[in-house]
């Protein structure tokens, strides 16, 4: 059992502190008219699950922080937030209690885009105070970039945001709350060439939108290229990927 939260006291005391810990970064908000607004925690939640199935003993898993940075989806009913301050300080606090039991890898994985550049300066606020621990932070997407470039349909722009991959990674882990018949048609487009980008491709620059500037159904890509079979590959690929960074931290 690799669940942080499901191991008693003393179970947790006697865990080998080589076993790297992964603390899953999510969302509660808008994802278009068709994904429920724990797409994000959904995610993390299967990716962790799929992690703690295959690794077991060899990995602990935190409990998802739910709630992420998500003002640019406030003009969208539904959406929570927190200011960058509050959810940095929260993870970094969340991350000292775990090193300071003796873990020497932590693993702080985003499932929410606007989570990522707070992400980053945890990481390197942690790293000046822990130069001794091994930590990293990566997202599912970032993980395994280069295999769900290659398993992806819709070309650039196509996976953003409630779009290819993330309405894949529904119809395969929970198809019962996807709403089908709303699936919109593709939507958003680049401001500029230069802004040109999407999850798994990088722009020359990025242009500062709010989500409904970026697209009026609140959906970045294109949702309808989503199987649910994509969404079973996609999910193999992201737990193989990520199970090699946590199998190096484990053996390092």
């Amino acid at each position: 059992m690799s669940r942080w939260e499901l191991l008693t006291s003393a179970g947790l005391g006697a865990v080998d502190r080589a076993v790297p810990v992964l603390l899953p970064l999510a969302a509660v908000e808008q994802h278009g008219p068709h994904l429920p607004l724990a797409t994000d925690r959904l995610i993390a939640d299967h990716v962790a699950g799929s992690l703690d199935a295959l690794l077991g003993e060899e990995l602990l898993v935190l409990p998802t922080v739910a709630i992420g940075v998500s003002a640019h989806h406030s003009a969208f009913p539904g959406t929570l937030t927190v200011g960058h301050d509050a959810f940095g300080a929260y993870v970094e606090q969340l991350a000292d209690s775990v090193l300071e039991q003796g873990f020497r890898s932590l693993v702080l994985l985003v499932a929410h885009g606007g989570n990522t550049a707070i992400a980053n300066v945890v990481l390197e606020r942690l790293g000046a105070r822990w130069p001794d621990r091994r930590l990293v932070v990566t997202a599912w997407w970032q993980a395994a970039g280069p295999e769900l470039l290659a398993l992806t349909s819709a070309g650039p722009g196509g996976v953003g945001h409630a779009c290819e991959l993330e309405t894949a990674l529904l119809l395969h882990a929970a198809p019962e709350l996807v709403r089908r018949e709303l699936i919109p048609a593709r939507e958003s487009a680049p401001a500029f060439g230069w802004d040109d980008a999407d999850m798994l491709r990088g722009g020359r620059a990025r242009l500062q939108r709010s989500f409904e500037q970026i697209a009026a159904s609140g959906v970045m890509g294109e949702p309808r290229a989503a199987t649910a079979e994509l969404g079973a590959a996609a999910s193999a690929a992201i737990r193989d990927a990520l199970a090699a960074v946590l199998g190096d931290l484990r053996a390092a």
